[in-house]
């Protein structure tokens, strides 16, 4: 079984103040900031959208989904949002890309609760044509990130001559505290079918990434954007390692590829979810090359985690270890999601 320990991709000799700043070797000035990706399993309000089929998150549904559920799950992933990335920044994640969320008023319940009400997330949301009526959004700090713009990038993806639904990609541009960045959201389409069967599907997906990504840096060679999402595949698998061109190491991208942090995390035996005693690590956040030159200025790459502390975990009994989820089959468990966020540190010298 692949371990999923909570690890860090790369340890500097710091001296850390509980500040977003620090200092190397008790010299140069850093600012750190944090960016990551959460799927938060199946947030649904508990309103009837008859456009959608959401029919088994109701009172009256499958799931028998109440407002004390709900608020319990709000709760619960509000806690973990407030935990990423506060062991060197106590501001949290800048920007944290999310999905699995019905609309944008889980959003709204979401960005209110206590635990990171006083951070002040704002939010970008579209609705997507998804046949289950889940999307994916993003959260952000305005202390850190003003938005300049954003659209839905759909993925066309056909069965014969009928089209399958999927979610689409959010993207998003703005000024990350003083520079120009770029965000794509992703959940791309399931392996339901078998991996092989459904693998052109992500690799569709995949192939809406890049082409957003070519165009960006046909704009600015050093444009520096950040591909994150559930990819519902590995960093090993084509849509990633073939399509996006993610690369493991630094040293090995080239012009048109991406650096794929969460690439050596997978060969350790990290993963993000758990089935049948493998672990996938799905939840990926890839950077276009300028995040990894400096000559370039501005913010770096500094470090990827996979956050799993023991209390997402399940504790005892079959899955002992895997994520802890809101529900087994139609059991209300009281968990939190069956995947675990993922996220990255940046730093800037000042």
């Amino acid at each position: 079984m692949r371990n999923a320990n909570r690890c860090c991709a790369i340890i500097l000799p710091l001296i850390l103040f509980f500040t977003n700043h620090f200092s190397l070797n008790g010299q140069d000035r850093y600012k750190i900031a944090a960016i990551g990706f959460y799927n938060l399993e199946n947030l649904f309000d508990l309103v009837n959208d008859t456009t959608i089929n959401d029919e088994d998150f109701l009172p009256t549904g499958s799931y028998v989904w109440t407002e004390d559920k709900y608020r319990h799950k709000q709760a619960h992933m509000a806690k973990v949002i407030a935990e990423l990335g506060t062991d060197k920044t106590p501001d949290g994640v800048a920007i944290l890309g999310v999905a699995e969320v019905e609309n944008r008023l889980v959003l709204e319940d979401l960005v209110n609760e206590p635990a990171i009400v006083a951070r002040n997330y704002q939010i970008v949301h579209y609705d997507s044509p998804d046949e289950r009526g889940i999307d994916v959004g993003l959260l952000y700090n305005p202390k850190y990130f003003k938005v300049t713009a954003s659209k839905s990038l759909p993925v066309l993806i056909y069965q014969g001559d009928e089209r399958n639904f999927t979610r689409d990609v959010l993207l998003v541009s703005g000024v990350f505290d003083g520079e120009p960045i770029h965000v794509m959201v992703n959940h791309w389409p399931s392996r339901s079918g078998g991996e092989k069967v459904s693998e052109p599907w992500r690799v569709a997906a995949a192939m809406v990434c890049k082409k957003a990504c070519d165009s960006l840096l046909q704009q600015d060679p050093n444009a520096k954007f950040v591909v994150m999402g559930d990819l519902n595949d590995d960093p090993v698998n084509n849509s990633v390692r073939e399509v996006l061109r993610g690369k493991k190491d630094k040293e090995e991208v080239r012009k048109g590829d991406t650096f794929n942090p969460f690439y050596n995390l997978y060969k350790k035996g990290l993963g993000t979810l758990a089935y049948r005693d493998a672990w996938s690590l799905f939840d990926q956040i890839i950077l276009s090359p300028a995040w990894i030159q400096a000559e370039v200025g501005g913010y770096q790459y500094f470090q990827a985690n996979v956050h799993g502390p023991n209390y997402l975990r399940q504790q005892s009994g079959q899955y002992k270890g895997y994520p802890f989820r809101s529900y087994v089959g139609s059991s209300f468990e009281g968990g939190y999601s069956d995947h675990f966020p993922t996220y990255f540190y940046l730093v800037k010298k000042i």
